[in-house]
């Protein structure tokens, strides 16, 4: 059985949905629109597909199994809800999801009620990284629990031309870092240590030239104690080779050890009591983007629909990452706890 995919937009991101399609088992890229009709003859000259100026022709004319939504937040709604009219059985959006929380529980609602599978491309809990960090924290790693803190540093956003090369909108964003960035790793802290109870967020704007936020710290509180660090500064890197492949530094710990991520993606064990890290061997791909974390979640989906395995991602439970984000600007608006 092979399914139908249908890719919405040509940019930048849309790239690496497009190249994972292209070697995926069990599925075909099928066809590709953009409103920039060039972007997406590029894009099906390199990974194959038929070529659409809009969603609207594509639908038409293409029979589709899965609707894969790389497009900017504004398309995101209108996209899903087309999909719904065309019968479209799964569709699968970008983040930041319909760009924010009341659109995207309205949206979800509406695919809720016409039986519409939603999931959303929350890919960096998929990087191989933070599954592996999962696995070893369920097999007793660490341990109890304690504390998760991740330092963000990809070191992009400095001066007048910060961000313009790959993802120019990012200069006019009136929210940017928890919207855009941090929003990856309270998914990622959810997916590792579960929902929070409370948030408290400082954040503030370092490069004049860009519209929003681009530094902050987030805490993450929860009832047992636990708690969870975001420390991000898109202005810094950090000591990697590619200071995007991880965007920075995750340190694990726990009452029996720690877990640490460094900007290669190599983890490093340390037992509680020893002096010394030793690495941690496991299987990270080298293609593809992030550890190839959007193959990894495309193909998730996949498994889903073939073989009946159980999926994440779903719109309903994202949205649940969705208010960790209002949480925290309404954190750093008002200066204290915002209770989740």
């Amino acid at each position: 059985m092979t399914l139908t995919v249908g890719l919405v937009g040509a940019g930048y991101f849309a790239q690496f949905h497009a190249e994972a399609w292209a070697r995926m088992p069990g599925a075909r890229l099928a066809a590709i629109c953009d409103p920039d009709r060039a972007r997406a003859e590029t894009t099906a000259a390199r990974y194959g597909g038929a070529v659409f100026g809009d969603l609207a022709a594509m639908l038409a004319a293409a029979r589709l199994d899965i609707l894969d939504i790389a497009a900017p937040p504004p398309a995101h709604a209108p996209a899903i809800r087309a999909a719904i009219a065309a019968g479209i059985g799964t569709v699968i959006c970008q983040k930041p999801f319909c760009g924010g929380l009341a659109a995207a529980e309205a949206v979800t609602a509406e695919a809720e009620a016409a039986g519409l599978r939603l999931v959303v491309h929350e890919n960096f809990r998929f990087q191989p990284w933070y599954r592996e960090i999962a696995r070893l924290v369920a097999h007793g790693a660490l341990g109890e629990p304690l504390q998760l803190a991740f330092r963000l540093r990809p070191g992009d956003g400095q001066g007048p031309r910060a961000y313009l090369d790959r993802q120019p909108y990012f200069q006019t964003l009136p929210r940017f870092l928890v919207h855009e960035t941090a929003v990856h790793l309270l998914d990622v802290f959810r997916f590792l240590f579960g929902m929070p109870e409370a948030v408290f967020a400082d954040l503030r704007r370092l490069n004049p030239a860009i519209a929003g936020e681009d530094a902050g710290l987030i805490i993450l509180r929860y009832a047992d104690g636990r708690r969870a660090v975001f420390d991000g500064n898109r202005l810094v890197d950090h000591a990697a080779a590619n200071p995007r492949l991880t965007m920075g530094e995750l340190l694990a710990e726990g009452t029996a050890g720690t877990l640490r991520l460094d900007g290669a993606g190599r983890l490093w064990r340390r037992a509680r009591g020893a002096a010394d890290e030793r690495e941690h061997g496991y299987d990270r791909p080298a293609q593809g983007y992030g550890g190839d974390c959007v193959f990894a979640l495309q193909r998730h989906v996949i498994a889903h629909l073939t073989q009946g395995a159980a999926v994440e991602n779903r719109a309903r439970d994202y949205l649940a990452t969705l208010r960790l984000v209002e949480a925290c600007y309404a954190s750093a608006e008002q200066g204290r706890w915002m209770v989740v």
